[in-house]
């Protein structure tokens, strides 16, 4: 195989994967509880991005230390994580009907019923 068409591939492999890594999940659906959520920052939130997400998604890295993760998505801050939050549940939420798990890429990922308590964590606007 020539070193073109070899680049040529690596290239498409790689945009491949960043585009599944980054593409669109489903809107899980989720509403807040009518009675409201027991799940907070403090006791649900915070641990689930330090765990999951701000390994690249976190102000700050740069750099190769991101692992691709955008340089404006940062979800080591609540406003990073409101601003983001559909899709961070397109991306990494659960309902009964939905499974997002193209976020974390790698390493440690969420059990299903994390990414549920996600998911309505983000519905009641991240308390």
């Amino acid at each position: 195989m020539s070193p073109w068409l070899k680049s040529l591939l690596g290239a498409f492999a790689g945009a491949s994967l960043l585009l599944s890594a980054c593409g669109g999940g489903e809107d899980t659906q989720t509403k807040c509880p009518t009675s409201g959520t027991s799940l907070s920052y403090q006791n649900f939130g915070q641990s689930f991005m330090s765990v999951y997400c701000t390994r690249c998604h976190n102000s700050a890295l740069s750099g190769s230390e991101r692992h691709g993760a955008p340089g404006d998505l940062n979800f080591n801050t609540m406003e990073g994580i409101h601003a983001e939050a559909k899709e961070i549940d397109k991306q990494s939420g659960a309902s009964a009907t939905v499974t997002n798990e193209s976020m974390p890429p790698d390493g440690e990922k969420p059990s299903v019923e994390d990414r549920r308590k996600l998911s309505e964590w983000l519905a009641c606007g991240a308390p």
